[in-house]
């Protein structure tokens, strides 16, 4: 067909034509009123050109979210604790299958509402920098490296690998130094240096964009040095366009875009907001101040080409959708119904939560426990609450099993399993704890679930209390754990948790002590599988636990000094990176090559891993670097490598890594990455060189000669 299109078939429906011809030829077709309906969260059918209504608004967190059944796999702090990308990527691609079952059915059904679309809201690639944000559980923890592999990973297996359409479209959010306090950010300013932009908050986006080719990014709530995320030309135009090569869509957190004029008050009206967002990047609001821009373009505050530019964006990626296609010509069109829930990806959730469970304490061996051990106590107000396992943006599973399900289940109709709830996540006890006293009276092992839920941490305005004031288990929990252990029974602590919790006494008292996290539908079953030696553990933290908020300083406070395991002098209780297992592995061999390195030269780390132990299990193999003679502050050390590896007892396998000219740079007094001459020292073994781990890895050393190099328009502009 000619480029030219007839009246009865225009241009925008010739599926032979480009994809930005096509959009060019609808989005010139619009009235300025018809582009801006298009630019909010709820998009306005535009019947004379056949546009349906569409929503922009959906969330797969971990599964699809808000729209009914679905598959629900553990909370992002939990997959985090997996280290292990093909299983992300996996889950991603699992939740993205459901998505598009979901969609093509409610579009047969004429159902075009919130959480119906493709446009996902998903991964947070936030830091999670302090451990009271309410939020910290959405995220893959604290370390930018980690955060990168695991977001590139969510987002591949999103939106797919066609080379025509887009399966889902993946956004990571929010764009950028936002973590908290909840309560301030409409309004609050995150002061952030150069360098701390550069090596924390900024990189796992850059991935995400470059690596992972995220066709969608989410702005924040709060400003950043002044600028409002959602309209900083920093972020959305020097770094997200021109440095990193975006050439997606923008949206803004739901409400930011009525924030700049009415909390930070940047500007005085909506229509100079709008303007302000539209002409910094912002395509489309979450929210209802878009409508303004009508009046804006009138005021002469910015001009239609500028409107024109953001739909064309927000239109390309709902024809790389296949919206405007036959179904016939879009490979995802066709997947089945029966996969929302399937046996299989009911199997995946259940991987993922056993992957994700950290083994922080296991004095003498006590686990695994033995299938003959009852009497059983199970105790805690965490032990049978389906909602706990759930975490927050999740969608509902149509089965879910507890902690106590899981027990029940693996010890089957003949054990002793006697349950006390003991206490509320938060409140008075009544004569709970009493009860769950004569529950673990007698017992073998009394296993009591505490921590977390949405009552305690989550989103301003979705969990009661969103932030944290502490660290100490909430309510009556701690009181709990102590009655218990009066009764002399050994005591194994589960959590269930979204953020770091105070284990100073438990870490003391506990026989064992295992972090389960928010573990989703199949998270009973995991728990079970590991308690009883089914599943060896071999989750890493992906968070520090801290002894104290002594640790940590003020919540407002965006500097990264003192924060994280990469600048925290203190030992903290359990650091990031580690976690148990019920066998045992050795390090030797390690090989650096070359060890005399010019700079833009890559380096091959390896080092041989053997089980010594006498049962098989998973091993996560992690590497860290440290710049020995940096001439300016740089991180103590820092992770650039990790592999999740499985080995029988006996077997030994040879794991490389190659360290490239980035990961060896600093950020120097100019604001620039730079790679320095000096030494640098390697470490590779299963956790941080730290005193909780005893150092049982192997640690070596090379060096870079020459002049400093800058390494421009990487992580930087």
């Amino acid at each position: 067909m000619s480029t030219r299109a007839t009246e009865s078939r225009p241009a925008y429906l010739d599926t032979s034509l480009p994809v930005d011809q096509r959009v060019r030829d609808l989005v010139r077709r619009m009235t300025l009123e018809e582009k801006v309906s298009q630019m909010v969260h709820g998009a306005a059918a535009i019947e004379r050109l056949g546009v349906p209504e569409y929503n922009w608004w959906n969330e797969c967190l971990h599964g699809v979210a808000r729209a009914g059944i679905a598959t629900v796999f553990p909370q992002a702090i939990g997959m985090a604790a997996t280290w292990n990308p093909d299983l992300i990527r996996a889950m991603a691609m699992a939740t993205s299958d459901e998505a598009r079952a979901k969609h093509h059915a409610f579009v047969r059904q004429g159902d075009r509402g919130i959480y119906k679309g493709l446009t996902f809201w998903s991964p947070n690639v936030n830091i999670f920098r302090d451990p009271r944000w309410g939020r910290g559980q959405e995220t893959y923890g604290e370390d930018p490296y980690l955060t990168a592999r695991l977001g590139v990973a969510f987002v591949q297996g999103l939106q797919g690998d066609d080379p025509t359409y887009l399966k889902v479209v993946a956004t990571p959010k929010h764009l950028a130094a936002h973590s908290g306090p909840e309560a301030e950010r409409h309004s609050f300013n995150a002061t952030v240096s150069q360098r701390d932009l550069l090596e924390t908050y900024l990189p796992a986006f850059q991935a995400c964009v470059q690596e992972g080719g995220a066709a969608s990014i989410m702005g924040a709530y709060n400003r950043i040095n002044g600028e409002p995320c959602c309209a900083s030309p920093t972020l959305l135009g020097a770094f997200l366009r021109h440095a990193w090569g975006f050439d997606g869509y923008v949206v803004s957190d739901c409400g930011a875009i009525d924030d700049i004029y009415q909390h930070h008050g940047v500007v005085a009206t909506a229509e100079e907001a709008a303007a302000l967002a539209v002409r910094s990047g912002c395509d489309l609001n979450c929210g209802t101040t878009y409508p303004a821009l009508v009046r804006a373009v009138r005021q002469g505050l910015l001009d239609e080409a500028v409107i024109d530019r953001a739909v064309e964006r927000l239109f390309t990626a709902r024809f790389r959708l296949g919206m405007f296609d036959p179904p016939e010509q879009v490979p995802y069109t066709h997947i089945p119904s029966e996969v929302i829930d399937s046996p299989q990806h009911r199997q995946l959730a259940l991987q993922v939560a056993r992957e994700s469970i950290v083994l922080l304490k296991n004095a003498n061996g006590i686990l695994p426990l033995s299938r003959d051990a009852s009497p059983i106590a199970v105790i805690g107000p965490n032990a049978h609450d389906v909602e706990v396992l759930l975490g927050n943006y999740h969608g509902t599973p149509s089965t879910a099993v507890t902690p106590l399900d899981g027990i029940r289940a693996k010890l089957g109709a003949g054990a002793q399993v006697r349950y006390a709830q003991g206490c509320a996540i938060l409140g008075p006890a009544g004569g709970g704890i009493v009860e769950a006293v004569e529950a673990a009276r007698g017992a073998r092992v009394a296993i009591v679930c505490v921590g977390l839920s949405q009552q305690v941490e989550g989103e301003e305005g979705e969990a009661d209390l969103s932030d944290r004031i502490g660290l100490g288990l909430p309510g009556m929990q701690q009181q709990l754990l102590e009655a218990v252990d009066a009764t002399g029974v050994p005591l194994v602590v589960v959590l269930l948790n979204g953020s770091p919790v105070d284990l100073r006494w438990a870490e003391e008292h506990a026989a064992a002590i295992i972090e389960s996290w928010y573990p989703g539908e199949e998270g009973g079953t995991a728990l079970a599988d590991v308690l009883f030696g089914d599943y060896d553990p071999a989750g890493r933290l992906p968070i520090t636990f801290y002894r104290s908020l002594d640790q940590v300083p003020p919540f407002e406070d965006y500097a990264m000094e003192g924060r994280t395991y990469r600048f925290l002098r203190d030992e903290p209780l359990y650091p990031f990176g580690y976690g148990l297992s019920y066998t045992r592995f050795r390090y030797t061999d390690l090989t650096i090559t070359p060890a005399v390195v010019r700079p833009g030269e890559s380096v091959r780390v390896s080092a041989r891993v053997e089980n010594v132990g006498e049962r098989a299990g998973d091993e996560v193999v992690q590497l860290y670097l440290s710049d020995l003679e940096a001439s300016v502050p740089v991180p103590l050390r820092h992770l650039e490598g990790f592999a999740r590896i499985h080995l029988a007892p006996g077997e030994s396998r040879v794991v490389s890594f190659t360290l490239q000219p980035r990961q060896m740079a600093l950020v120097d007094d100019a604001g620039r990455w730079a790679i320095e001459p000096g030494a640098f020292g390697v470490y590779v073994g299963g956790g941080q060189p730290v005193e909780r781990t005893g150092g049982a890895g192997v640690a070596g050393q090379f060096h870079i000669v020459g002049e400093t190099t800058p390494i421009s328009n990487t992580y930087g502009v």
